[in-house]
């Protein structure tokens, strides 16, 4: 893991970028402030994503004009909200002291059913015709267009069943994302969720830490290929 001076130094570079070149010193409690993210374990990518958030935020607000520099102070609450959402994807748990955020309110289930279809055809479109991952994707969006219309009005345990069929399409999903990778890019993206876990090797034991490591990996492998997750959990 990086050490708190350079893992400041790195945000600071990122938000100059993101300020179109406008240099935002990170020092005094804004310093600190950053310095208690990498002491957290928060993964620069993860940093990077809520600054990201912030700024964008700040570019909708300000409409045609120029928006004024963002203050990485101000980008607190997106990273937090980033970080929290990457341990719950990954499963990394709290630390000692730290409160587990109340998870988001789920959209319906159709409603989720309906997106995934809306992002899996997105991806398709924008992928090589000709990929076995291209194949899922379409048998994928078909098997869910059959359970959609059921998705509206049912209950108990056929619910559950289609829960499960998603949890399952899932997992087809991924696993022909992941067959789509050559070894070099595997090898990198692995390396890069060690990297995301290594601020936690002390914390988590062997097992989980594994567990993490794959789930890491597959999140990264979704993220690159722009997958949306099919699971309703």
């Amino acid at each position: 893991m990086n050490e708190p001076s350079e893992y400041a130094r790195q945000i600071e570079t990122y938000l100059c970028r993101k300020n179109r070149g406008h240099l935002v010193r990170v020092v005094g409690p804004a310093f600190d402030l950053v310095c208690g993210w990498a002491a957290t374990g928060v993964p620069l990518k993860v940093a990077f994503k809520g600054i990201d958030r912030c700024c964008e935020r700040q570019e909708a607000r300000a409409g045609s004009a120029r928006r004024r520099p963002v203050r990485i102070e101000f980008c607190e609450a997106d990273v937090l909200d980033a970080f929290d959402e990457w341990r719950r994807a990954v499963g990394v748990p709290a630390g000692t002291g730290e409160e587990e955020s109340r998870a988001p309110r789920k959209p319906a289930l159709a409603s989720h059913i309906e997106r995934v279809i809306a992002r899996l055809a997105h991806a398709r479109g924008t992928g090589a015709a000709s990929t076995a991952l291209h194949h899922r994707i379409d048998q994928i969006i078909r098997d869910l267009e059959n359970v959609a219309a059921d998705a509206t009005r049912v209950r108990g345990t056929a619910r559950t069943a289609i829960v499960d069929q998603l949890a399952a399409l899932d997992a087809q999903l991924m696993a022909a994302a992941v067959a789509e990778l050559d070894s070099g890019r595997a090898t990198h993206l692995r390396a890069e969720a060690e990297e995301e876990l290594a601020g936690f090797g002390s914390r988590m034991p062997a097992e989980a830490r594994a567990r993490a490591a794959e789930a890491a990996f597959t999140r990264l492998v979704r993220e690159s290929a722009a997958l949306p997750t099919i699971g309703y959990e």
